[in-house]
């Protein structure tokens, strides 16, 4: 089973790597902010995940692992 992990004090919540998840499983967490102030991205359903690395991949802030 492949895991997404979100470095969140990284993260700006660019929404890129949502819009690149062919599942649709990668969205922006709106209930709680990293100390910079942004809403970060989370994978809503783990299970779900290939492990394609998309979202990874369109991180401009490298701040997506994903581990197969």
């Amino acid at each position: 089973m492949a895991k997404m992990t979100v470095r969140t004090e990284r993260c700006k919540g660019c929404g890129l790597c949502a819009q690149a998840c062919p599942k649709n499983i990668v969205a922006i967490n709106k209930e709680k902010r990293n100390k910079a102030g942004y809403f970060t991205a989370e994978c809503t359903d783990d299970n779900a995940c290939i492990g394609c690395a998309m979202c990874a991949m369109m991180c401009p802030d490298c701040c997506i692992t994903v581990e197969k």
